[in-house]
């Protein structure tokens, strides 16, 4: 009687030991790692650029050159952004003399994330545009107008970049004179730019 008590005994203990005994080896829950904060506060950008050539009496082709963009992000969706193009080379044969272009902007932008890699931005933009090689009086003018973009994220601080706009500029026409008051005319220049991006 005795004997089989004691074996009760010894299967209830076990019984009740196990259970806990398993409990304790069940490793506690990890806390999720946090993700990276991949927030940057500037952008830069180098691209390839075109503009149309609309300021020179009888051009034909517009002109190629170069892009260079400094960004400051103020949030996820604001920032202002500094522009400076230069153009030098033309798409054809046909110009009168060597046109070239130069444009330092500044302005604010809005962007936003709209899937997976991809965002898109507007901005405006107001500055300065020179024009060179064709002996135009004044040859400087005040500039601005209104584009915007797609962007690509290649890495996390490597973007590809795609952008558009068109820039008004009041020039004076080709030989022009003080008798005529060097009376400038407002035209319009659409412009194209493709380049890479490095947030940091």
């Amino acid at each position: 009687m005795i004997r089989k008590w004691l074996v009760s005994m010894f299967a209830l203990v076990c019984g009740a030991a196990l259970p806990a005994a398993a409990f304790s080896q069940v490793a506690p829950d990890r806390p999720q790692r946090q993700e990276a904060d991949r927030t940057y506060k500037y952008l830069f950008y180098a691209g390839a650029a075109y503009t149309s050539l609309n300021q020179v009496n009888q051009s034909r082709y517009g002109l190629v050159g170069g892009d260079l963009q400094v960004s400051r992000e103020f949030g996820r969706f604001f920032a202002i952004t500094a522009d400076g193009s230069f153009y030098q080379t033309s798409t054809g044969t046909g110009n009168p003399g060597n046109p070239q272009v130069d444009a330092v902007l500044f302005g604010p932008e809005l962007h936003g994330h709209v899937f997976e890699h991809w965002s898109v931005f507007i901005r405006a933009l107001l500055g300065g545009e020179h024009t060179g090689g064709e002996g135009m009086t004044p040859n400087i003018s005040f500039a601005g107008g209104a584009g915007g973009g797609v962007e690509y994220d290649l890495k996390p601080r490597w973007v590809l970049r795609l952008s558009g706009d068109e820039i008004a500029a009041s020039f004076s026409v080709k030989n022009n004179n003080p008798g005529l008051a060097y009376s400038p005319h407002t035209t319009r220049n659409s412009r194209a730019s493709i380049g890479i991006g490095y947030r940091f």
